[in-house]
């Protein structure tokens, strides 16, 4: 199948430096909300990039659940493929697409897990039935088939009840991606989009700092 002839110009919005924040977590947090008044489907969901010990990359979709100037959190078990990969490379990449917007945003940065407490109190405010599967999922290991994981979530279901709630398994918790990076793109007409970069100013003592500068489509 070839998708030569599918193709769809974008007109919806412009990216010029005069209205844009010189801060790209005050950008991104306009662009957020923009999605949120749109009324976007999951706008949180993001692609997570990272690179394995082959420097093989690894491509995924999570959710962000938390984002401030200290960086963006996702959750997960830290035996998964992607916890595994940070734990040999720290370096990663997420990709926010928001299709009904024509826009796309790019975060760059280093990875370091939060400490339990965090992790803790996100997995408490978690459905019963998503702490359950959290803790007997052997994320990315090959399974027999769906009828074992399902017993095991029945077994741990029995176990604990709403009123006996399981605490946040060691094994599971939560990163924060610190960006050094963003790029936000817009879509626009006969693909000359705009694409604005923030990078952080290695060279400045202060980490709110950072280069602005517009890339070719």
């Amino acid at each position: 199948m070839d998708t030569y002839n599918l193709r769809q110009d974008y007109t919806k919005n412009i990216l010029i430096e005069e209205h844009i924040s010189d801060n790209p977590f005050t950008q991104f947090n306009n662009w957020f909300q923009d999605c949120i008044d749109n009324k976007l489907p999951e706008p949180y969901a993001m692609s997570l990039a990272t690179v394995d010990k082959n420097n093989c990359p690894h491509v995924r979709t999570v959710l962000m659940r938390n984002f401030s100037e200290r960086g963006l959190h996702f959750f997960t078990n830290y035996a998964s493929a992607k916890g595994q990969d940070l734990l040999v490379n720290n370096k990663a990449e997420v990709l926010f697409f928001w299709q009904a917007l024509e826009r796309q945003v790019r975060i760059n940065g280093l990875v370091h897990k939060l400490d339990y407490a965090q992790s803790q109190d996100y997995f408490s405010q978690r459905p019963f039935a998503s702490q359950i599967s959290a803790i007997i999922s052997p994320q990315s290991r090959i399974i027999e088939n769906r009828h074992e994981l399902e017993k095991e979530y029945s077994k741990a279901a029995n176990h604990y009840s709403t009123d006996n709630l399981p605490n946040c398994p060691d094994f599971w918790g939560g990163y924060c991606l610190v960006p050094d990076y963003f790029e936000f793109w817009q879509g626009r007409a006969s693909r000359l989009h705009d694409r604005i970069a923030y990078q952080r100013d290695s060279k400045s003592k202060q980490i709110e700092n950072w280069n602005v500068f517009r890339l070719a489509p």
